[in-house]
Protein backbone atom coordinates (compact mmCIF):
# COMPACT_ATOMS: atom_id res chain seq x y z
CA UNK A 1 0.00 0.00 0.00
CA UNK A 2 1.29 3.70 -0.30
CA UNK A 3 3.25 5.15 2.96
CA UNK A 4 0.86 6.46 5.38
CA UNK A 5 1.08 9.12 8.11
CA UNK A 6 0.34 7.34 11.28
CA UNK A 7 -0.08 8.71 14.46
CA UNK A 8 0.24 6.23 17.66
CA UNK A 9 -1.20 7.43 20.46
CA UNK A 10 -0.24 5.79 23.44
CA UNK A 11 3.35 5.26 21.53
CA UNK A 12 5.78 5.00 24.69
CA UNK A 13 3.55 1.78 25.94
CA UNK A 14 4.58 -1.52 25.04
CA UNK A 15 2.10 -1.92 21.98
CA UNK A 16 2.44 1.36 20.68
CA UNK A 17 5.82 0.98 20.48
CA UNK A 18 5.91 -2.41 18.58
CA UNK A 19 3.36 -0.96 16.04
CA UNK A 20 5.16 1.95 15.70
CA UNK A 21 8.50 -0.41 15.16
CA UNK A 22 6.84 -2.66 12.66
CA UNK A 23 5.02 0.27 10.70
CA UNK A 24 7.73 1.95 10.68
CA UNK A 25 9.95 -0.62 9.24
CA UNK A 26 7.62 -1.09 6.07
CA UNK A 27 8.23 2.35 5.38
CA UNK A 28 4.92 4.35 7.28
CA UNK A 29 5.69 8.07 8.76
CA UNK A 30 4.79 7.22 12.28
CA UNK A 31 4.27 10.10 15.29
CA UNK A 32 4.28 8.49 18.51
CA UNK A 33 1.89 10.50 20.76
CA UNK A 34 2.26 10.91 24.34
CA UNK A 35 0.53 13.84 26.93
CA UNK A 36 4.50 14.43 27.87
CA UNK A 37 6.27 15.85 24.50
CA UNK A 38 9.26 15.13 25.43
CA UNK A 39 8.66 10.98 26.08
CA UNK A 40 7.57 10.90 22.93
CA UNK A 41 10.36 11.77 21.77
CA UNK A 42 12.38 10.39 23.45
CA UNK A 43 10.41 6.91 22.91
CA UNK A 44 10.65 7.38 18.95
CA UNK A 45 14.71 8.32 19.24
CA UNK A 46 14.99 4.82 20.84
CA UNK A 47 13.02 3.33 18.39
CA UNK A 48 14.95 4.62 15.31
CA UNK A 49 18.37 3.60 16.59
CA UNK A 50 16.86 0.00 15.53
CA UNK A 51 14.92 0.66 12.48
CA UNK A 52 16.60 1.11 8.87
CA UNK A 53 18.22 4.66 7.92
CA UNK A 54 15.25 5.28 5.81
CA UNK A 55 12.43 5.38 8.41
CA UNK A 56 10.64 8.07 9.40
CA UNK A 57 9.41 8.24 13.37
CA UNK A 58 9.31 11.15 15.45
CA UNK A 59 7.16 12.11 19.25
CA UNK A 60 4.92 14.66 19.49
CA UNK A 61 1.89 15.66 21.80
CA UNK A 62 -1.41 13.76 21.39
CA UNK A 63 -2.65 16.59 19.57
CA UNK A 64 -0.02 17.44 17.35
CA UNK A 65 0.54 13.91 16.23
CA UNK A 66 -3.00 13.92 15.24
CA UNK A 67 -3.00 17.06 13.13
CA UNK A 68 -0.32 15.54 11.40
CA UNK A 69 -1.27 12.30 10.67
CA UNK A 70 -4.05 10.87 7.76
CA UNK A 71 -4.47 7.62 9.99
CA UNK A 72 -4.82 7.69 14.32
CA UNK A 73 -3.97 4.44 16.31
CA UNK A 74 -5.46 4.19 19.84
CA UNK A 75 -3.20 2.07 21.63
CA UNK A 76 -3.82 3.42 25.51
CA UNK A 77 -5.05 1.90 28.58
CA UNK A 78 -8.63 1.81 29.16
CA UNK A 79 -8.55 3.65 32.22
CA UNK A 80 -8.92 7.04 31.02
CA UNK A 81 -9.56 6.37 27.74
CA UNK A 82 -12.78 8.19 27.11
CA UNK A 83 -11.68 11.40 28.51
CA UNK A 84 -8.10 11.01 26.21
CA UNK A 85 -10.40 10.33 23.23
CA UNK A 86 -13.04 13.02 23.66
CA UNK A 87 -9.71 15.60 23.66
CA UNK A 88 -8.91 14.62 20.24
CA UNK A 89 -12.39 15.14 18.68
CA UNK A 90 -11.14 18.53 17.33
CA UNK A 91 -8.47 17.46 15.19
CA UNK A 92 -9.12 13.69 14.11
CA UNK A 93 -12.49 14.42 12.05
CA UNK A 94 -12.69 13.05 8.95
CA UNK A 95 -9.60 10.44 9.77
CA UNK A 96 -9.42 6.89 10.38
CA UNK A 97 -9.43 6.36 13.95
CA UNK A 98 -8.06 2.18 14.62
CA UNK A 99 -8.78 1.48 18.53
CA UNK A 100 -6.62 -1.85 19.71
CA UNK A 101 -7.85 -0.75 23.25
CA UNK A 102 -8.22 -3.70 25.35
CA UNK A 103 -10.41 -2.85 28.53
CA UNK A 104 -9.51 -5.67 31.27
CA UNK A 105 -9.40 -6.32 34.53
CA UNK A 106 -6.84 -8.74 36.86
CA UNK A 107 -7.72 -10.33 40.09
CA UNK A 108 -6.47 -13.20 41.95
CA UNK A 109 -7.86 -15.23 39.63
CA UNK A 110 -6.43 -13.29 36.39
CA UNK A 111 -7.39 -11.27 33.58
CA UNK A 112 -11.17 -10.60 32.27
CA UNK A 113 -12.79 -8.11 30.22
CA UNK A 114 -14.43 -5.11 31.94
CA UNK A 115 -18.31 -4.54 31.43
CA UNK A 116 -18.45 -1.17 29.41
CA UNK A 117 -21.09 0.75 29.05
CA UNK A 118 -20.92 1.32 25.26
CA UNK A 119 -20.37 -2.13 24.48
CA UNK A 120 -16.49 -1.77 23.94
CA UNK A 121 -13.80 0.61 23.65
CA UNK A 122 -14.32 0.96 19.97
CA UNK A 123 -17.97 1.74 20.35
CA UNK A 124 -17.01 3.92 22.60
CA UNK A 125 -14.85 5.42 20.46
CA UNK A 126 -16.93 6.29 17.94
CA UNK A 127 -19.62 7.75 20.13
CA UNK A 128 -16.82 10.10 21.15
CA UNK A 129 -15.60 10.46 16.93
CA UNK A 130 -18.63 10.88 14.99
CA UNK A 131 -16.94 12.89 12.30
CA UNK A 132 -14.66 9.77 12.31
CA UNK A 133 -14.27 6.44 10.70
CA UNK A 134 -13.33 3.72 13.75
CA UNK A 135 -12.01 0.63 13.04
CA UNK A 136 -11.27 -1.99 15.68
CA UNK A 137 -7.86 -3.69 15.19
CA UNK A 138 -4.73 -5.33 16.39
CA UNK A 139 -6.20 -6.15 19.59
CA UNK A 140 -4.21 -9.75 19.78
CA UNK A 141 -0.69 -9.38 18.82
CA UNK A 142 2.01 -9.74 21.24
CA UNK A 143 3.86 -6.73 22.55
CA UNK A 144 6.79 -8.56 23.46
CA UNK A 145 7.12 -10.20 19.67
CA UNK A 146 6.27 -6.89 17.91
CA UNK A 147 9.17 -5.18 18.93
CA UNK A 148 11.52 -7.88 17.33
CA UNK A 149 12.18 -8.67 13.83
CA UNK A 150 10.48 -12.24 14.17
CA UNK A 151 7.64 -13.52 11.89
CA UNK A 152 4.15 -12.46 13.04
CA UNK A 153 2.07 -16.05 12.98
CA UNK A 154 -1.23 -14.36 13.94
CA UNK A 155 -3.93 -12.99 11.91
CA UNK A 156 -5.25 -9.19 12.70
CA UNK A 157 -9.18 -9.30 12.67
CA UNK A 158 -10.81 -6.20 11.64
CA UNK A 159 -14.17 -4.83 12.85
CA UNK A 160 -15.79 -1.62 11.29
CA UNK A 161 -19.13 0.02 9.60
CA UNK A 162 -17.33 2.21 7.09
CA UNK A 163 -15.93 -0.16 4.22
CA UNK A 164 -13.41 1.97 2.75
CA UNK A 165 -11.89 2.65 5.70
CA UNK A 166 -11.67 -1.05 6.72
CA UNK A 167 -10.40 -1.93 3.87
CA UNK A 168 -7.42 0.64 4.48
CA UNK A 169 -7.03 -0.94 8.06
CA UNK A 170 -6.78 -4.25 6.69
CA UNK A 171 -4.17 -3.63 3.99
CA UNK A 172 -2.16 -1.41 6.59
CA UNK A 173 -2.45 -5.06 8.72
CA UNK A 174 0.01 -6.69 5.65
CA UNK A 175 2.83 -3.86 7.17
CA UNK A 176 2.88 -5.23 10.99
CA UNK A 177 2.17 -8.77 10.25
CA UNK A 178 3.25 -9.42 6.55
CA UNK A 179 -0.33 -10.46 5.63
CA UNK A 180 -3.78 -8.22 4.95
CA UNK A 181 -5.90 -8.16 8.24
CA UNK A 182 -9.10 -10.45 8.17
CA UNK A 183 -12.73 -8.48 7.66
CA UNK A 184 -14.23 -10.06 10.66
CA UNK A 185 -17.83 -7.77 10.79
CA UNK A 186 -19.37 -4.71 11.97
CA UNK A 187 -17.77 -2.30 14.58
CA UNK A 188 -20.38 -4.15 17.41
CA UNK A 189 -17.91 -7.17 17.30
CA UNK A 190 -15.25 -5.59 19.03
CA UNK A 191 -17.45 -6.47 22.34
CA UNK A 192 -16.10 -10.02 21.45
CA UNK A 193 -12.78 -9.46 20.58
CA UNK A 194 -11.87 -6.63 23.13
CA UNK A 195 -12.13 -8.78 26.26
CA UNK A 196 -10.92 -12.04 24.54
CA UNK A 197 -7.55 -10.61 25.09
CA UNK A 198 -8.11 -12.23 28.51
CA UNK A 199 -7.94 -15.67 27.32
CA UNK A 200 -4.92 -15.26 25.19
CA UNK A 201 -2.98 -13.85 27.94
CA UNK A 202 -4.24 -16.95 30.12
CA UNK A 203 -2.93 -19.13 27.43
CA UNK A 204 0.24 -17.50 27.40
CA UNK A 205 0.82 -17.24 31.04
CA UNK A 206 -0.18 -21.12 31.47
CA UNK A 207 2.12 -21.99 28.04
CA UNK A 208 4.76 -19.26 28.30
CA UNK A 209 4.60 -18.24 25.10
CA UNK A 210 3.00 -15.14 23.25
CA UNK A 211 0.73 -16.46 20.87
CA UNK A 212 -2.12 -14.73 18.61
CA UNK A 213 -5.01 -15.87 17.27
CA UNK A 214 -4.70 -17.43 13.69
CA UNK A 215 -8.24 -18.49 11.30
CA UNK A 216 -7.75 -20.76 9.35
CA UNK A 217 -9.98 -22.08 6.47
CA UNK A 218 -9.78 -19.05 4.40
CA UNK A 219 -8.39 -18.97 0.67
CA UNK A 220 -5.10 -17.19 0.76
CA UNK A 221 -5.00 -13.63 -0.15
CA UNK A 222 -2.19 -11.71 -1.85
Amino acid sequence: MSRQSIAIIGGTGPQGRGLAYRLATSGHEVILGSRDEERARSAADELAVRLPPAACISGATNLEAVRKAEVVLLAVPYDGHDELVASLRDVVEGKIVISCVNPLGFDKQGPFGLDVPTGSAAESAAALLPGSAVIGAFHHLSAVTLITDEELLEDVLVVGDDEAAKDVVIELARSVTGRPGIAAGRLRLARQLEPLTAVLISVNRAYKAHSGIRVTGLRPVV
